[in-house]
C-alpha cells in the first residue's frame, strides 16, 4: 500500500521518479515473493526499453505468479496450496468470498492477489506523472518553476495581461499583499498595516489590486505601489471585463457599483440559508455572472454554481460541484472553469465544464496544486504548489515563554480554568479531528474525527470537563452539533438547527446551550436544553455570539465587519440587542470570571493588543483599557478562530501558519 516515491511536493516526487530507485518491496514487507518484486521493478524501470510495453504483459506475469503460488511452486514462502477467490480487477470486488469461519489463505497469497491492484495503481501513479498534466493531445506537458519564494503564497491572482501575480504572505504574523512578475524575481510588498488580508482580483486594466483586510471590506492598492484606499463594503470583488462595473457580495446579496465604488445597486439576493457567495466570475460578454456559493464556516471543498443575470435580476442554478470555489478562474471564458480539488488526500488542478457539468483532471502530481491561473497569451496554466504548515503555540504572559503544542492545527479553545485546551487538526485534505490536551500540549486525547466534512470547536462547559463542537457538512446540508466529555471521547449529538453553526456556548448552570447559526438575513441564536428538549430560536440579527456572562443574563456578540461592525450585548430577559463598542475589528470577546469586564484582541503595528472593558449589569463603565501588549503578531482568523486567551490572560494560544510555496507554469511543448 506504500507509494514507491515520496516527497512533500510534486517537484520532489517527480525528481525521484526520474532519477531514483524505488523503495524495495521486500523492505516494506518481507513476505513479498521475489517474483513479485521483479514485476514491480520492471514496471518502474527508468529505461523505457526495459519496461513493460503492454498491460497484458503485466497481467501475464501476475497470472503466472498467482498460479505458481497457488500450486505450491513457490516453496520459499512456505505457503500451502489454497485456491484464491477470483478478483474482478475492474471493480475490485471478489466474485467468491469465503463464508465466515472458512479456512483463510496464508498471508503471502493475500499479498500476491492484492499486490496486483496495488501494482497497477503504482504504475498509474507514475504514468500520470510522465504523461503530463493536461488532456490535450498536442504533446507532453512541461512544468517550469517560476518563483523561489519558499514562503506561503495564498490566494494568487494573475493580472489581465499575464505579466504579474498578486498574492498574500505573512510578514510578522500578518498577511500582507505582494506582487511578483511572472518572469520571476523577488516579490514586492504592497501593504504594511496590521490587518490580515485576502486578494480578490486585479482591476480590468491591471493597474490596481482589490483586496480585503476584513470579512466585508474592499480596499484597493496600485499595482506599482502606493497608498491603499478603501473602496466599498463587501467581499469577493470582481470587475466586469470592460471595467465599467465592480461586482461584490454582502452576506447573501450580490451588488455592483462603478469602478470608484459609487452608485451601488443590488443585483441579486440569494435565498439559500447556510450558503454565501464565495467567488464571482463575470462572463466575457453581457451582464451575466458565474457565482459560487458555499458554507462560509466550512473548509469543505464543494459549492453550488449559479448563472446570475444582472440585467433581469434572475439566477439559474447550474448544479453542485466538488472543488474549491475560492481559487476558481475561467479556463475558456463562459465555458469552463479551472479550480483545485482534493481526492484521496491529493490536491490537483481540475477543469469544470458548465455545459456538461463534468470535471476533468489537469495535473496529476502529489500536489498540493492550487490557485490555477490561465495565461492570456497561451503559454499555459500558472499554479501554486507547496505545502502549508504551522504551529499551535501557547505563550505564558508571565514567564514570557512559548511552547509549541501541535503542528497544523487551529481553532484553539481554552477551558474556563485555563488548564485545558481544545483544537482542530487536519491531517489531510479529507479528514479533520478534534483534540483536547493540557494547556502545555501534554496528555492529548482525540475526541472526534470525520472524513465526510470538517470540524469546528465550540466552548468548554463551566465544569472544565465537557465541551461542544460541530461537524460542518457539505453545501446545503445543516451542520451537526455535539457535546462530548474531554475524558471519555464519546460524542453525543444535539438537535440540529438546520443551518450552518458558528458557535455553541454553555449556560452558566450547564443545563442548556446557545447555538449561533447562519440564516438568510444574517446570524441567529437558538437555545436548547442539553438533553435535546425545548429547542427555540432566541433572537435574530445580533451578530455572532462569543460568550455568556457568569450570571447568564447577557450574551456577548460580535459583528466582525461592515457598516454594523462592533461588539454587542444581548439581554436574555428582553432579548434586545445593544451596541457596546462600535467599529471594533476583532474576532472574539470574553467575559472576565467575575463578570465585571470583558476582553478582546486587536491587531496593531505588528503586534496584538488585548483590551479590557469594564462592564456591569449591561452597561459600560469608562473606556477600554490596555490589558496586555504582546510583543508579536498573529492572525485572528485562520480556518476559523486562530487564537484564544485564558480568562485571567495568563496564557495565549495562537496559530502560526506557515509553509513553503512557489509559482509554476504548466505548458505543452
Amino acid at each position: 500500500g506504500a507509494l514507491p516515491f515520496r516527497g512533500d511536493t510534486s517537484g520532489v516526487i517527480t525528481e525521484a521518479i526520474l532519477n531514483r530507485p524505488p523503495i524495495a518491496a521486500v523492505r516494506l514487507n518481507p513476505d513479498v515473493p521475489p517474483k513479485l518484486e521483479e514485476i514491480i521493478n520492471k514496471a518502474l524501470e527508468k529505461d523505457r526499453e526495459l519496461r513493460y510495453r503492454h498491460a497484458s504483459d503485466i497481467g501475464t506475469d501476475l497470472k503466472r505468479l498467482r498460479r505458481d503460488s497457488s500450486s505450491g511452486r513457490m516453496s520459499a514462502t512456505g505457503a500451502q496450496s489454497i485456491q484464491q477467490p477470483a478478483v474482478d480487477m475492474t471493480s475490485g470486488s471478489a466474485s467468491n468470498v469465503p463464508a465466515r469461519g472458512a479456512a483463510r489463505p496464508m498471508r503471502t497469497k493475500n499479498i500476491v492477489v492484492a499486490a496486483a491492484g496495488i501494482l497497477l495503481a503504482a504504475i498509474g501513479f507514475a504514468v500520470y506523472h510522465f504523461k503530463g498534466a493536461t488532456t490535450a493531445p498536442s504533446g507532453p506537458a512541461r512544468v517550469t518553476q517560476i518563483s523561489h519564494w519558499k514562503k506561503p503564497m495564498d490566494g494568487a491572482r494573475l493580472s489581465p495581461d499575464g505579466h504579474a501575480v498578486a498574492f498574500t504572505s505573512p510578514v510578522g504574523g500578518v498577511a500582507q499583499v505582494f506582487i511578483m512578475l511572472i518572469s520571476g524575481g523577488e516579490p514586492l510588498q504592497l501593504t504594511n498595516d496590521s490587518a490580515d488580508k485576502v486578494v480578490d482580483s486585479f482591476s480590468a486594466d491591471g493597474t490596481e489590486i482589490y483586496y480585503r483586510p476584513g470579512i466585508n471590506d474592499v480596499w484597493v492598492v496600485p499595482t506599482l505601489g502606493g497608498n491603499p484606499n478603501r473602496l466599498a463594503l463587501g467581499y469577493a470583488v470582481a470587475p466586469s471585463p470592460d471595467g465599467r462595473w465592480l461586482y461584490y457580495a454582502k452576506m447573501g446579496v450580490i451588488f455592483r457599483s462603478d469602478k470608484s465604488g459609487l452608485g451601488e445597486q443590488e443585483v441579486y439576493r440569494f435565498n439559500t440559508p447556510g450558503l454565501r457567495p464565495r467567488r464571482i466570475l463575470p462572463f466575457p460578454a453581457g451582464d451575466h455572472l458565474l457565482v459560487f456559493l458555499s458554507n462560509p464556516q466550512s473548509e469543505i471543498q464543494d459549492f453550488r454554481a449559479y448563472d446570475v443575470n444582472a440585467q433581469t435580476r434572475t439566477a439559474l442554478e447550474l448544479g453542485e460541484v466538488i472543488g474549491n470555489p475560492l481559487d476558481a478562474v475561467w479556463a475558456e471564458p463562459g465555458t469552463t472553469v479551472l479550480l483545485s480539488r482534493s481526492i484521496n488526500g491529493l490536491t490537483n488542478i481540475w477543469k469544470y465544464s458548465l455545459k456538461e457539468k463534468t470535471l476533468t483532471q489537469v495535473t496529476f502530481g502529489a500536489g498540493p496544486d492550487f490557485s490555477p491561473m490561465l495565461d492570456p497569451g497561451g503559454k499555459g496554466i500558472y499554479f501554486v504548489n507547496g505545502k502549508s504548515s504551522g504551529l499551535l503555540t501557547a505563550y505564558n504572559t508571565r514567564t514570557k515563554e512559548s511552547t509549541n503544542i501541535v503542528e497544523d492545527a487551529t481553532q484553539p479553545a481554552i477551558s474556563r480554568d485555563g488548564k485545558r485546551l481544545m483544537y482542530v487538526t487536519v491531517p489531510d485534505q479529507e479528514r479533520a479531528e478534534v483534540w483536547v490536551s493540557n494547556i502545555d500540549g501534554s496528555q492529548k486525547l482525540k475526541v472526534a474525527t470525520t472524513t465526510s466534512g470538517s470540524l469546528g470547536t465550540g466552548t468548554w462547559a463551566p465544569d472544565n470537563l465537557h465541551l461542544t463542537f460541530m461537524e460542518e457538512e457539505t453545501a446545503g446540508k445543516p451542520d451537526k452539533p455535539y457535546v462530548v466529555s474531554a475524558d471519555s471521547g464519546r460524542p453525543r449529538e444535539l438537535n440540529g438547527i438546520g443551518v450552518v453553526i458558528q458557535n455553541i456556548l454553555w449556560s452558566p448552570d450547564q443545563e442548556s446551550v446557545y447555538l449561533n447559526g447562519l440564516v438568510t438575513s444574517g446570524w441567529a441564536i437558538w437555545r436548547e436544553n442539553v438533553d435535546g428538549s425545548n429547542l427555540e430560536k432566541f433572537v435574530e440579527g445580533c451578530g455572532e455570539v462569543f460568550d455568556v456572562a457568569p450570571d447568564g443574563e447577557y450574551l456577548l456578540n460580535l459583528v466582525p465587519a461592515g457598516e454594523k461592525a462592533g461588539i454587542y450585548e444581548l439581554s436574555r430577559a428582553d432579548r434586545k440587542c445593544a451596541l457596546l463598542l462600535p467599529g471594533v475589528a476583532t474576532f472574539g470577546a470574553r467575559f472576565a470570571p467575575d463578570g465585571k469586564s470583558f476582553s478582546y484582541a486587536v491587531q496593531s503595528e505588528g503586534r496584538v493588543t488585548i483590551y479590557r472593558q469594564a462592564w456591569r449589569d449591561g452597561m459600560l463603565v469608562g473606556k477600554p483599557q490596555i490589558a496586555l501588549k504582546l510583543p508579536f503578531a498573529f492572525p485572528l482568523m485562520y480556518e476559523g478562530n486562530a487564537y484564544d486567551f485564558s480568562p485571567d490572560l495568563s496564557t495565549i494560544v495562537y496559530a502560526r501558519p506557515g509553509g513553503h510555496q512557489d509559482l509554476y507554469l504548466l505548458r505543452q511543448k
